[in-house]
């Protein structure tokens, strides 16, 4: 598949999901993909990137992934960064570490939803505080500094 129909298959997946800002969802696949630009990442870490939540989300089932004209390595990295029921965050985190590209991409995923104007427009202050605290831990993890505010 190329850039732009992987692109399209994500937004196409993800038609009509919003994020827990109301907002549509393919803007934050969309700043994951430029966020993986921006940092030197190549096409098959891009591709993944628009698909980085696709699997976990239910927006497209595992065995489309599995079956797609797609890299070895860019389903790697899409396998690496969907959270799996019951597992914690050092396990998750260790995947991620293991698969080569992956990384790259769940930092620019962990930018763009740790970013403190998308978290703004949350309306409940509890949440923006789990979710900036979750952000935190799984950066420190992964052992990537953390965004200066």
């Amino acid at each position: 598949m190329t850039l732009a129909e992987v692109e399209a298959t994500a937004r196409a997946a993800h038609e009509g999901q919003t994020d827990k800002a109301g907002r549509p969802y393919t803007e934050h696949l969309r700043a994951v993909a430029e966020g993986v630009r921006t940092r030197g990442g190549d096409e098959e870490q891009i591709a993944a990137a628009w698909l980085h939540d696709a699997v976990e989300d239910d927006a497209l089932p595992e065995q489309w992934l599995h079956e797609a004209a797609l890299s070895r390595r860019t389903k790697d990295i899409v396998l690496a960064v969907t959270k799996r029921a019951g597992e914690g965050p050092q396990e998750y985190a260790g995947r991620i570490l293991a698969t080569p590209g992956a990384l790259l991409v769940k930092e620019a995923d962990l930018a763009h939803n740790a970013d403190p104007a998308r978290l703004a427009r949350l309306d409940d202050e509890a949440t923006r505080t789990r979710l900036t605290e979750k952000y935190t831990r799984m950066r420190t993890l992964l052992g990537l500094e953390q965004p200066s505010l």
